[in-house]
C-alpha cells in the first residue's frame, strides 16, 4: 500500500481548486461573451440594458472571487501562444451603435488618487472586458487551466474588473433614470392606483 504524502495531496487539492475555479471562470466568460454578442447584434433591442446588467453583474462577482483569492502563478515564465489576439473592434462598434446616445458617460478614474473626471464609453468598457476574457479562453480550451486563470486573475485587477465596475454602475444609472424620470402626474396615479389597489 502506497505511503500517504500529506504534502503531496495538499498540492493535489489546490491544483483541483484551481482547475474548478478555471472551470467556472470559463463557463461565466462563455454566458458573458454569448450574451454581449447577441446584445450588439441586435437580437434583443426591447431588453437589451437589462440583460447588459445581468451579464456584467453576473461577471462581477466571479471576478471578485479571482480577487479574492491568492495569486495564482503560472508553471511558466512565460505566456505560451495559443492562438492569435481576439478582435473585438465588430463587437465594438455593434454596442457603439446600439447604444448611441447613451455610450458616453463620465467616470473618475481611480478614486483614490485622482479628482478629474474622463469621459468613457460603455462600448469600449464591454468590448475591453471581453477581450481579456476571450484571451483567458484560449488559454483554457488550450488546456492551460492555470495559464488562463492566472490571466483571469491578473487582467481582472490591473483592468477588466475596473472597466466591468465603471459599466455596471453606469448600466444601472440608465435603467435607474428609464424607470424612475417619470413626469410627476404619472408618478402620483401610479402611486394612487397603488394605494387603492392594497386597500382592495
Amino acid at each position: 500500500m502506497p505511503e500517504h504524502n500529506p504534502v503531496r495531496a495538499a498540492e493535489a487539492a489546490e491544483v483541483a481548486d484551481l482547475r474548478a475555479l478555471a472551470a467556472a471562470m470559463a463557463a461565466e466568460s462563455e454566458r458573458y461573451l454569448a450574451t454581449v454578442t447577441e446584445v450588439a447584434a441586435g437580437a434583443h433591442p426591447d431588453a437589451a440594458m437589462s440583460l447588459l446588467l445581468l451579464a456584467v453583474a453576473d461577471l462581477s462577482a466571479a471576478g471578485a472571487r479571482l480577487g479574492a483569492v491568492v495569486d495564482v502563478v503560472p508553471p511558466e515564465r512565460f505566456e505560451p501562444d495559443d492562438g492569435t489576439e481576439p478582435d473585438t473592434d465588430p463587437l465594438r462598434l455593434g454596442l457603439a451603435n446600439l447604444l448611441e446616445g447613451l455610450d458616453e458617460y463620465r467616470e473618475v478614474p481611480d478614486p483614490l488618487v485622482d479628482n478629474v473626471s474622463v469621459t468613457a464609453t460603455l462600448s469600449a468598457d464591454l468590448a475591453e472586458v471581453a477581450h481579456a476574457l476571450r484571451q483567458g479562453l484560449q488559454h483554457h480550451r488550450a488546456g492551460n487551466d492555470v495559464e488562463a486563470l492566472w490571466w483571469w486573475q491578473f487582467s481582472y485587477l490591473s483592468n477588466w474588473g475596473d472597466r466591468a465596475a465603471s459599466a455596471l454602475r453606469t448600466l444601472l444609472s440608465v435603467l435607474s433614470h428609464v424607470r424612475l424620470d417619470v413626469p410627476a402626474d404619472v408618478a402620483a396615479d401610479a402611486e394612487f392606483d397603488a394605494l387603492h389597489a392594497e386597500i382592495d
